[in-house]
């Protein structure tokens, strides 16, 4: 699987929650994104301030593409920003900066994601949505055939 490197904020925490610059790996879908031994899925609707979720603890994240100005930080957020030290080199060659800016980052090892573990999580959230979809198809089935049944009796 491809690594990409994106910007994480953790939203929970507000404008100035904890944020990163790392290696990130995406799901077969696109929907989840796996960053240090974490699985974020993106919200189906708007959260609070987030565009995704931890499936473990329900937090919002941000995630979004790093910016060629190094400016990824919310503009009314602040505290520094933790880098990937495995991506400084390719996050600085994007950003056209010769050397971390210690004013605005921290360079930090994060950890690799354990993927596997995820799967059960995942397996047992999809189960619940098929129910819910498969709930809601009956539901429509017996509206949709009382009114049928309702208006043949009054064409008669």
């Amino acid at each position: 699987m491809k690594h990409k490197i994106m910007y994480i904020e953790n939203k929970s925490e507000g404008h100035s929650g904890s944020a990163w610059i790392g290696l990130t790996e995406f799901s077969k879908s696109g929907q989840t994104v796996y960053f240090d031994n974490k699985a974020l899925k993106k919200l189906k609707t708007t959260g609070i301030s987030g565009n995704h979720f931890d499936i473990e603890t329900g937090e919002e994240y941000w995630i979004s593409g790093v910016k060629k100005n190094g400016e990824d930080r919310h503009k009314y957020g602040g505290g520094k920003v933790m880098l990937d030290k495995d991506c400084v080199e390719e996050y600085l060659k994007f950003i056209n900066a010769e050397n971390v800016d210690e004013r605005k980052f921290i360079v930090v090892e994060i950890k690799k994601t354990d993927k596997s573990r995820f799967n059960l999580i995942e397996n047992v959230e999809l189960e619940n949505e098929e129910r819910e979809r498969l709930a809601w198809d009956r539901k429509k089935n017996i509206t949709l055939n009382k009114a049928t049944s309702h208006n043949s009796g009054l064409a008669q």
